[in-house]
């Protein structure tokens, strides 16, 4: 039986090997996503300085009323649009997607989807 240590065990090791070859600078920056049970996160990172640039959640208070669940597909979908709307702001229109070692599905999938329409581009 696979354990939930397990699951978490495989994408972190998923993620380091990603993150070997992938990096965020200050002309592309990395748009990094994490997800819990209960919420969803989503930064872009300028690596090559060590700084967050724009940040954007279900915590934020932007989003905490309009959001009822912040594990859902929905609140995933505004957090991208969120961090999407930050980062066009700062001018940033070109960053690199690190999904975190995720799948590629679900709230991952609908983060990425709805930064993009919202003017990012990876």
């Amino acid at each position: 039986m696979i354990t939930k240590e397990d699951r978490n065990r495989s994408r972190q090791r998923r993620h380091l090997r990603v993150r070997k070859n992938i990096s965020g600078t200050s002309g592309r920056p990395r748009l990094n996503v994490y997800r819990s049970n209960k919420n969803i996160y989503a930064q872009v990172i300028d690596d090559a300085a060590g700084q967050t640039l724009v940040s954007a959640s279900t915590l934020d208070s932007e989003l905490k009323d309009a959001v009822k669940n912040g594990g859902s597909i929905e609140a995933a979908k505004l957090v991208g649009q969120l961090v999407a709307k930050r980062a066009v702001e700062k001018g940033m229109t070109s960053v690199v997607f690190d999904r975190g070692g995720y799948l590629y599905h679900g709230r991952i999938q609908a983060l990425a989807d709805a930064a993009r329409e919202a003017g990012l581009q990876f």
